[in-house]
């Protein structure tokens, strides 16, 4: 099985780096899909004649599905063995994203400590960056209940 699969809260350090091995490249009918399906019918997001009238010059990829396309590259080396999201903070949007990019992400432990209402679980810190090439898109903080290892 592979190894990032089976991370508990110990498993963790803090400042660890972690560079995120699966990306994505958004195709235009998975994002039109996700900008219909959640009702957000702006011009730059599903009108090309629109969008390419813009400061962008053509169709601007919905920010909520960049951030539900990064948070979802993170999963098999962060919460795949999550009881919970606990919260999402600080979330920047540093520069559009376009159909046709390719995503991939890196997060860094800024904190950890043990729960004080579930035992046998810990919480940890990431700060989650998304990169388009080498161009930061997205940044966000996001804690998790863990498992404990020997709970």
């Amino acid at each position: 099985m592979n190894k990032a699969f089976e991370r508990l809260y110990e498993d963790f350090s803090l400042n660890e780096i972690i560079h995120h091995k699966v990306a994505k490249t958004i195709s235009s009918g998975e994002h039109q899909l996700f900008t219909l399906l959640t009702l957000n019918h702006h011009q730059v997001h599903i009108n090309e004649d629109f969008a390419s009238q813009s400061h962008f010059g053509k169709i601007l990829v919905n920010g909520t599905y960049v951030f539900s396309l990064v948070v979802g590259l993170t999963v098999p080396e962060l919460s795949f063995n999550a009881i919970a999201n606990l919260g999402y903070e600080k979330i920047i949007h540093a520069r559009p994203v376009f159909e046709g990019d390719t995503l991939q992400a890196k997060s860094k432990v800024i904190s950890k400590r043990l729960s004080q209402s579930r035992s046998g679980a810990g919480i940890v810190e990431f700060q989650t960056d998304g990169f388009s090439g080498n161009q930061k898109v997205i940044s966000f903080n996001r804690s998790i209940l863990i498992p404990l290892r020997n709970a």
